[in-house]
């Protein structure tokens, strides 16, 4: 008899058609019909209705009116229900409201798990207009501040892992000249870059060290320049506050332990 293959040992195919739909629904902005559906994942539609409707009755996912499907927030909850994910969102909420307070500027606090940048709060500037990132929003580690923190402080293994996700070979071509930014950025402690996003935005960008010198989060503020109030910090003066939240966010009780 044949050796089983690995892969398909332990297969569980009604758990694999759930999370294929989870999986599918995330990457869409809007909502999918049952048809569409069945026809992206090549299965029947009765499959895919008996699967559809137990994800419904657990609120994992929404049934419009329009008899489309999305992605229900609670994924999300789950995955801050984690301690650690919890514990540091709550430790660092205050120091961000503050930060956002007196930088006048919009804030987000960004996480590293299992090889995706994922954007874990965010604290809206006070003022009537800012620049604000998606809490859940996945970025980019090669083309985003808070990514090159993660990169700039990881170790070369970890480096690698996180590099590797990127698409098309991009890495290869980016590494030597990114190599270079990422040594100047662990050295100085921060990043400053104009985004590649948005035009008039420049990304500054701070790590939260944990005990042992691991990042833990990258801290940043999306900084635009004020023309409606001359009062309100400049871009250095901005980086220093960020600097100064970093450091108390990694120093919170909650965090050392």
């Amino acid at each position: 008899m044949a050796a089983v293959d690995e892969d398909d040992k332990y297969r569980a195919p009604a758990l694999d058609k759930g999370l294929d739909i989870l999986e599918l629904l995330a990457g869409t902005e809007e909502g999918v019909s049952q048809a569409e559906i069945a026809k992206m994942l090549d299965r029947s539609p009765n499959e895919i209705y008996r699967m559809l409707d137990r994800l419904v009755r657990r609120g994992y996912v929404l049934r419009s009116n329009g008899d489309r499907y999305e992605l229900t927030l609670k994924i999300f909850e789950l995955a801050h229900a984690r301690p650690p994910i919890q514990r540091l969102v709550s430790q660092a909420t205050p120091v961000m409201r503050q930060f956002a307070r007196q930088a006048q500027q919009s804030c987000h606090l960004v996480l590293y798990d299992r090889n995706v940048l994922v954007v874990a709060a965010q604290v809206e500037s006070p003022g009537y207009w800012g620049v604000s990132i998606r809490v859940g929003s996945r970025i980019g580690p090669v083309n985003t501040g808070s990514g090159h923190v993660f990169l700039a402080f990881a170790s070369p293994e970890e480096r690698r892992i996180m590099l590797e996700e990127q698409v098309d070979g991009a890495t290869e071509t980016l590494l030597p000249s990114l190599s270079e930014r990422l040594k100047d950025v662990r050295a100085q402690g921060y990043e400053s870059m104009a985004s590649l996003q948005s035009r008039g935005v420049t990304n500054l960008s701070v790590p939260i060290l944990g005990p042992l010198g691991t990042v833990l989060a990258a801290l940043t503020c999306p900084y635009t320049e004020r023309l409606d109030n001359h009062s309100a910090p400049d871009s250095n003066a901005v980086l220093q506050l960020l600097i100064a939240a970093g450091a108390e966010i990694a120093n919170r009780p909650g965090l050392k332990d």
